[in-house]
């Protein structure tokens, strides 16, 4: 199938699993601080690999996960309602950890400049 066709199906249903989470799943195990970073569809789409992201601890990741594999019949039926497929792909969630690791390189990266900047001694003050 068309590259440019898979990316704008993977951007949508992106969009509605991002309001189906935000809006409309009432479970509370899923974490009030989850977002779907990237989603990609299988060629003949069957499968939509959907990477979420969620700020919290592990407990919370786990519930989060476990919630959504719950929903994933809701969440497929409103997949196929809300965009025109002859077959709405079965959702599969993976956890997303990489804005949990940017931001943790970010903080090393700080602690080294700080460290750096304490051993030359600041001259600008």
């Amino acid at each position: 199938m068309n590259k440019k066709r898979l990316s704008r199906i993977a951007e949508e249903i992106k969009r509605v699993v991002s309001q189906l989470i935000q809006r409309e799943i009432k479970d509370p195990r899923i974490s009030p601080l989850t977002s779907i970073t990237k989603v990609e569809v299988t060629n003949d789409l069957s499968y939509a690999k959907i990477y979420i992201s969620v700020m919290g601890n592990d407990e919370d990741k786990e519930n989060t996960l476990t919630g959504l594999k719950s929903a994933k019949g809701f969440i497929r039926r409103e997949i196929g309602n809300r965009i025109d497929l002859r077959h709405a792909p079965e959702p599969v969630f993976y956890l997303d950890e990489s804005i949990e690791q940017s931001l943790y390189i970010s903080k090393l990266i700080e602690e080294v400049n700080r460290e750096d900047k304490d051993k030359r001694g600041d001259s600008n003050d």
